[in-house]
């Protein structure tokens, strides 16, 4: 991939808004200045990722993981350095020039991973192309979109297309342009048999499944062909970039509605979405006829905690949607459950009803979970009371799993209402039924660390590769990055005995107070950050934490911005909640800048005594052993002066 001219880098980092990208992954709510919502790297109940606006940087304290908006797509969509770049250069109509077409070499270099993603843009245009060109996928692939009433727009838009049926067209087309047959077989676009190769979908019609960002991960082919031995669906297989339980197909479409409405509604299939979507209801998803996972549950909760599900009129098998449902209470949703007539789906449904017909339908037949599990497991056994005790016990258990302890009373004085019993009864039930999770629980977590205890470890780590190299003086290296980065062009006066007062910026007096003593940093990470100080300040350019934000190198901006934001949690829990003002060191930088100083001299001062002491240890000759003693007392004496300048004591 050609290189991205640095000017371009700029106005794509200058553009793009940290928040406004994120939110299109995560549900974002103001938390003072900032904006605070779940993890998208984790599983957690309780937000932990925060978004600086004014900073233009992200936290996760969950896993550690922070950065600018490039590292956010960097870790989340796995994109390599320039495809995060041209992904935020096309949303925001920034032009790139047009990077040159990569060699069968230099495809051959391209990881794994990224390869299969090459492949499947490759294949995702390919078969719209059949549709748009080939006279087979005209009359075949695009008259089937086209009778099952979709605009061509709608098919333009979820990029819908068709594999020939012919043994091996698409394959032959992709090892021409030189993919390897290795990952064509990987991500199920080809299958081989002994000495013969053919295409996985030939024939079919496809719907390709989109990760958040956009990104092909897979598809999902449908037969035209009346042949019941044949499958009606074939999927692409789990792959290093696919996994089904994780993905809910058209969310990459709908989840700007979903946060506009604050509601998903949940279908089967992907002709249900993309007709509800053509419809003007573009808050859908689907679990691609998979049973929900808690994965997917997990995804919905990111965008909003309102998740509606709609059942076709006559779907098999409702009853074992019921664990899906427990899942999703058990997750902290609201759930709600709607039931479509009598031989309609979403699909069929939508094509024959307008937008405002759509939306009374829906408003109209919306269920709570009590409601809808009520009205399929009474079933006619209205009167018989070791059943209906039976349904109140298995409502009760479903209210057990919801962890909002508010949620959970009003659900025992629905249930009470619903079913005509005393609400203590239910209360009692419940009560039981938590005690028996709670004693479970911890009979299974006995013996091991506490979520609390784990975190705190990230945390300890999540400075990276500066923490698992540190050096002795590791602690004070990183207070001078971090004055240099957050303070560096400040200009600060310095204070003497003459009515004049000399000024100078925070970089520039670290500098010269480290060059006067010939001090080094160890760590390489700080080492590298303070040297591109140097090399700049030697050419008079004072460089701003933006600089190393908009470097190539991950390590480093995520570095910067852990220091960054150190202060998050801080300013927001401190001042806005508690009302607590703290003093900051900016309120007398000088005087920290200085203690930084002195405490890195003090230590650098140790370490060399410390070195004394043991070649004194290891049996010098006397007359080494003399001039080493002078040479101790001479460092002890510098020590001393920091250690008076720091106000400490040292006891010996």
């Amino acid at each position: 991939m050609s290189k991205i001219p640095t000017h371009i880098v700029d106005e794509i980092m200058q553009t793009a808004l940290v928040e406004e990208v994120i939110g299109d992954f995560v549900q974002l709510k103001r938390a003072g200045s900032n904006l605070k919502g779940l993890s998208p790297f984790t599983d957690e109940r309780t937000p932990s990722f925060v978004v600086s606006p004014a900073k233009q940087i992200f936290k996760c304290f969950s896993t550690g993981i922070g950065g600018t908006v490039v590292t956010f797509l960097m870790e989340k969509e796995h994109f390599t350095y320039p495809e995060a770049l041209r992904w935020l250069a096309d949303k925001y109509g920034i032009n790139i020039p047009a990077p040159r077409e990569q060699t069968k070499e230099e495809l051959e270099q391209i990881s794994e991973k990224e390869s299969l993603f090459v492949i499947n843009d490759f294949a995702n245009q390919y078969f719209q192309n059949n549709i748009r060109k080939n006279p087979e996928g005209k009359a075949i692939g695009l008259s089937y979109f086209l009778e099952r009433g979709f605009t061509q727009d709608t098919i333009d838009q979820f990029q819908l297309g068709y594999c020939l049926d012919v043994s091996d067209d698409f394959t032959k087309a992709a090892l021409k342009k030189g993919y390897k047959l290795q990952y064509l077989t990987k991500v199920g676009l080809t299958k081989q048999k002994e000495d013969y190769t053919f295409d996985f979908y030939r024939g079919r019609v496809l719907f390709p499944i989109h990760s958040i960002s956009g990104r092909v991960l897979g598809f999902g082919g449908r037969t035209l062909k009346k042949d019941k031995k044949v499958a009606k669906y074939y999927n692409s297989p789990e792959s290093p970039i696919y996994n089904k339980s994780e993905i809910l197909y058209g969310l990459y479409f709908s989840k700007g509605a979903i946060i506009k409405y604050d509601e998903c509604l949940l279908c089967e299939g992907y002709t249900d979405v993309i007709s509800m979507f053509q419809s003007g209801v573009e808050n859908v998803v689907a679990s691609s006829g998979t049973s929900l996972t808690r994965e997917q549950i997990r995804l919905v909760k990111r965008y909003t905690k309102n998740l509606t599900i709609l059942y076709d009129g006559d779907a098999a098998g409702i009853k074992a949607s019921f664990r899906g449902i427990d899942l999703i209470l058990e997750e902290g949703l609201n759930v709600q459950v709607v039931l479509f007539p009598e031989g309609e789906d979403p699909d069929s449904f939508a094509k024959n009803h307008t937008l405002s017909e759509i939306k009374e339908m829906i408003s109209v037949k919306k269920q709570d979970f009590i409601s809808f599990k009520a009205g399929v497991l009474i079933d006619g056994s209205e009167n018989d009371p070791i059943q209906r005790s039976k349904l109140i016990r298995e409502v009760v258990q479903s209210v057990a799993l919801i962890p909002d302890q508010i949620t959970r009373s009003v659900y025992v004085q629905e249930i009470a209402k619903k079913f005509e019993i005393d609400e203590k009864t239910i209360s009692n039930e419940l009560i039981k039924l938590l005690r028996a999770r709670l004693t479970k629980e911890q009979q299974g977590t006995r013996g091991f660390q506490s979520s609390e205890v784990q975190t705190l470890q990230k945390q300890a780590i999540q400075v990276g590769e500066a923490k698992n190299k540190q050096t002795p003086t590791f602690e004070y290296e990183l207070d001078l990055i971090r004055l240099m980065l957050l303070f560096g062009t400040h200009q600060i006066s310095i204070p003497s005995e003459t009515d004049e007062k000399a000024a100078t910026s925070v970089i520039e007096l670290i500098y010269d107070e480290l060059v006067e003593d010939d001090l080094k940093f160890e760590n390489p990470l700080c080492k590298m950050i303070f040297e591109e100080f140097e090399s700049n300040l030697k050419n008079q350019i004072l460089l701003s934490t933006s600089y190393f934000k908009n470097l190539e190198n991950q390590k480093v901006v995520s570095f910067v911005s852990h220091l960054q934001s150190n202060d998050i949690e801080l300013s927001y829990n401190w001042v806005d909640k508690y009302n607590i003002v703290t003093k900051s060191e900016g309120d007398d930088l000088y005087k920290s800048v200085m203690n930084s100083i002195y405490n890195f001299k003090y230590h650098k001062v140790d370490e060399v005594i410390l070195n004394i002491k043991s070649r004194i240890k290891s049996g010098a000759t006397d007359e080494d052993m003399l001039e080493l003693l002078a040479e101790q007392m001479s460092w002890e004496k510098i020590k001393k002066s920091f250690s008076d300048k720091l106000g400490r004591i040292i006891i010996k």
